[in-house]
């Protein structure tokens, strides 16, 4: 059985407890960490934990801990995952990495440093089945040469009246950067970014073009309050053909003259069976050492800080900007995984 501490009893870090309980067989949930001892508590509660504590890097060492999932706020994932390291714990660590791409390379020195991959990053949408499904259909040549891929990503409403654009780069758009590297199989060379002006206050759009090193254009649309529901839709456009994700709706509603689908009101339900993909992957790791094949690692978190730190400049300045990353080590190539 598989010890599991989850650090973060937010949204997120209930979720992850709630996925461990109920869908991951192995698995364990032996600690609820979070600063809110009454939150972590209710969480606990709810997944059978054993324990709670308010103290991560305690957590991180305990000897009744076989790994963690990190889902606390974004300022401690790094701290978090270079503690997991030290320990020789494998960690699963919410996106992003670090919004300093610096900070990333930290985390890649001391995992090196390990001789060992520890830190598998949360990238859940490489998961999910839609963008499974398009890379598949590109690796099979079914569409050709790939020449563009069209995303957009909305949410409801802004988490905070004070998120701007540059946050909606930094802070929402990192899921579209790793999930289209991943499918494309190339490195972003180039990004611009533009807003386009709402009629009151609230941050508008994010709408970004970026060139990749093999010549594709991606645009990437980031609405964090489009008001009508969650939506995440990807297009994948090549010389012989695209392939296109659909809405999911499980039901569609007929009456009064009309027909209507629903949709969600944030990530949760839309991607559910993408996270528990990615932590059943995770648990393998952790049992037998040997790093999953499409997971994203650190560094994927560091590629894209870089690409977002990119981006928020090119909004700031309403330039192009480039997208320049260090060579990737030899390390992360051969995706050395912990030793069971």
């Amino acid at each position: 059985m598989i010890r599991l501490a989850i650090i973060g009893a937010g949204l997120m870090g209930e979720d992850h407890a709630r996925i461990a309980a109920r869908d991951l067989p192995g698995a364990q949930v032996q600690v609820i960490c979070d600063m809110d001892r009454s939150r972590a508590q209710s969480v606990a509660d709810a997944t059978g934990a054993a324990d709670i504590s308010s103290e991560p890097e305690a957590v991180v060492s305990r000897s009744d801990v076989d790994a963690v999932i990190v889902a606390s706020p974004d300022f401690t994932h790094a701290p978090l995952s270079k503690a997991c390291i030290a320990a020789g714990k494998p960690v699963l660590c919410e996106k992003p990495l670090s919004q300093s791409s610096a900070e990333c390379l930290e985390v890649i020195e001391a995992e090196q440093n390990s001789g060992k991959q520890h830190v598998m990053l949360g990238f859940m949408r490489r998961y999910d089945q839609s963008y499974i499904e398009m890379r598949q259909a590109l690796s099979d040549g079914a569409l050709g040469r790939a020449l563009m891929m069209h995303n957009f990503h909305r949410n409801v409403e802004t988490p905070a009246a004070d998120f701007t654009g540059a946050m909606a780069i930094t802070n929402s758009a990192p899921h579209e950067f790793d999930v289209v590297r991943h499918v494309l199989g190339t490195e972003f060379v180039s990004v611009t970014a533009h807003q386009p002006r709402r009629s009151d206050a609230r941050v508008a759009p994010v709408v970004m073009v970026l060139e990749t090193a093999d010549g594709q254009l991606v645009t990437i649309e980031i609405n964090n309050n489009a008001a009508y529901g969650y939506d995440v839709r990807a297009e994948l456009v090549g010389e012989a053909g695209s392939i296109a994700m659909n809405n999911v709706a499980y039901t569609r509603t007929d009456m009064k003259l009309a027909s209507s689908t629903r949709y969600d009101a944030d990530w949760r339900g839309r991607y559910h069976e993408a996270y528990v993909r990615q932590n059943r992957d995770f648990l393998r790791f952790v049992e037998t050492g040997a790093f999953p094949a499409i997971a994203s690692d650190c560094w994927d978190g560091y590629c894209a800080a870089i690409v977002a730190e990119a981006g928020a400049k090119a909004l700031a300045t309403g330039q192009k900007q480039p997208v320049t990353l260090i060579p990737k080590p030899e390390f992360y190539a051969a995706r050395k995984g912990v030793a069971a």
